[in-house]
């Protein structure tokens, strides 16, 4: 609006607002508790004409890049047909230019489609005013990368022989340079308006605080953006006649709250800023406010001492979100995990099929009873699933645990182990001295309640006995080995086995996981299973 929005004000805006003490009410008698009610086509009105103008200028940009990209065309076009006089005299242009390059305008319209949905892809028609110049010919690039890899692959096979790969890749050359450079262009022009003053928008901050000095000098050290600052409104109540002091004017302070109307009116503000912390009547009476006078108005947060300030903020089911802090989940990574758990898992499945059948003859003979042992884990998030061991003790092992785990345990903590433990088998000795018993935990990884790196599963009568801090633990899934697998397997304390768990879970990567599989190779190997 750049000023003129103030001058549309009605005659009666010079008035000043009514003091803090007392509502304020509109021109139609509402105050701030009706400030929802009755501005609906107002902001539909303004909304709309925001919209309007906001898809004229995405409309302007892309016909620029369609004409960019047909007269850079029609010039490699016409480049093409004079250079083959050359290729006669030049042998190194005979290869190159095998063949005229046929760029037609239906192929231009096809590769200028493909452009404008690349760039589109890359938000180049809402191009933030923070992204500085580099940073968006890199985007441009990228944009007219993919567009012309894209156009190739069509090519490619469509089998069309009458187009030259050179052409294209000439042509993909030519557009991000030209698509860059009006882009570059403009940016200069704007910010050559910018610093003469020319069409600035001019921004008054509500609030003196430490966040409103701080954004406002941000702004005037980016004047480029196009912002300039006219002065603060402090939030509480100021002199009696409601003019600010001389100390004020030199440090920015135009007037108090009560001021608003009047000093936008005079400074031709055309957007409100209000830093917060502010109070929550205020906040309802400034939006009044800049309704009734067709600002802008706009909410800079300092939240928690300044945490907010470079806070990305987000719309969940229409609610503006504030993400103070995230944490982001590794997808590509998690990704490549499970694909590798599905493929190693199966081939270390197959593999072990012998060894698995030989252990599988060798408990039958030894004792009666199933040869899988399937029981009850605690998995992620502290989801529940059947683990599969081979059955290395006797039948009814867990009928003796609860005696066992109160007179002979030799683990601290949730933990129960014994070292000689009365219901081992003999064949389950040497099942477990090389952890031949885990095995069948690969179908486990396969169907995806495991993988083959990870914290090991816990019974459930041990995760019963879990302090709340154990629990982070179960925030991955558990693994067929980790990293106290091969660092401390014989510790018994269980603030050992917690703490290598941890230090897998917050320093977890690909790499993490390809080197603790290839040290349980030779843990195994040496059979220190117990």
């Amino acid at each position: 609006m750049n000023g003129t929005a103030a001058r549309r004000a009605p005659s009666s805006a010079g008035s000043p607002l009514p003091a803090r003490s007392t509502k304020w009410a509109t021109a139609d008698g509402r105050t701030p508790d009706d400030w929802s009610l009755g501005t609906g086509s107002l902001a539909l009105r303004a909304n709309s004409g925001r919209l309007r103008t906001g898809l004229l200028r995405q409309c302007a940009y892309v016909a620029i890049d369609v004409a960019m990209v047909m007269v850079g065309g029609a010039f490699l076009d016409l480049a093409y047909s004079h250079l083959h006089v050359f290729a006669a005299w030049v042998p190194a242009f005979a290869q190159l230019l095998a063949k005229p390059s046929t760029l037609s305008p239906s192929f231009l319209v096809l590769y200028a489609a493909l452009i404008v949905l690349a760039c589109k892809g890359q938000q180049l028609y809402r191009t933030p005013k923070e992204l500085t110049a580099t940073e968006e010919t890199f985007v441009v690039a990228k944009a007219v990368g993919f567009a012309t890899a894209l156009l190739v692959l069509f090519i490619f096979t469509s089998d069309n022989r009458e187009i030259s790969r050179t052409a294209v890749a000439c042509a993909g050359a030519l557009n991000i340079f030209t698509l860059a450079g009006w882009r570059s262009a403009k940016r200069r022009y704007v910010l050559h308006r910018a610093l003469q003053g020319a069409s600035a928008c001019r921004v008054l901050i509500i609030g003196n605080s430490r966040t409103a000095k701080a954004f406002a000098s941000w702004l005037e050290a980016n004047r480029h953006l196009g912002y300039s600052v006219r002065g603060f409104l402090e939030t509480a109540d100021g002199e009696a006649d409601g003019r600010p002091s001389s100390k004020s004017e030199s440090s920015g302070l135009l007037g108090s709250i009560q001021d608003l109307r009047r000093i936008a009116l005079e400074e031709f503000i055309d957007q409100l800023f209000i830093a917060l912390p502010a109070d929550r009547e205020i906040v309802k009476q400034v939006f009044l406010e800049a309704k009734r006078l067709r600002m802008d108005l706009n909410v800079v947060p300092d939240i928690y001492d300044g945490l907010g300030w470079h806070a990305p903020v987000h719309n969940i089911g229409g609610f503006p979100v504030l993400e103070l802090h995230g944490q982001p989940i590794p997808a590509f990574g998690l990704a490549a995990k499970r694909a590798v758990d599905l493929a190693l898992g199966s081939v270390l499945l197959v593999l072990a099929a012998p060894i698995l059948a030989i252990a599988a003859l060798a408990i039958s003979f030894d004792s009666p009873g199933p040869i899988l042992y399937a029981a009850q884990r605690m998995g992620k998030k502290g989801k529940k699933f059947r683990c599969y061991k081979l059955r290395t003790m006797v039948h009814d092992a867990d009928d003796h645990k609860s005696v066992l785990r109160s007179t002979a345990n030799q683990r601290n903590g949730p933990f129960f182990k014994i070292e000689n433990d009365p219901r081992i088998t003999r064949s389950g000795l040497w099942l477990r001295r090389f952890s031949i018993d885990e095995l069948p935990q690969l179908i486990n990884v396969i169907c995806g309640d495991m993988s083959l790196v990870g914290p090991r599963p816990h019974p459930l009568d041990d995760v019963e006995r879990y302090g709340v801090e154990d629990l982070r633990r179960l925030d991955v899934k558990p693994g067929l080995t980790g990293l106290w697998q091969v660092a401390a397997r014989r510790d018994p304390s269980f603030e050992t086995n917690m703490h290598c768990d941890l230090q897998y879970i917050e320093n977890w990567s690909l790499y993490l996981d390809v080197k603790i599989l290839l040290e349980t190779v030779p843990v195994v190997l040496r059979g220190e299973g117990h």
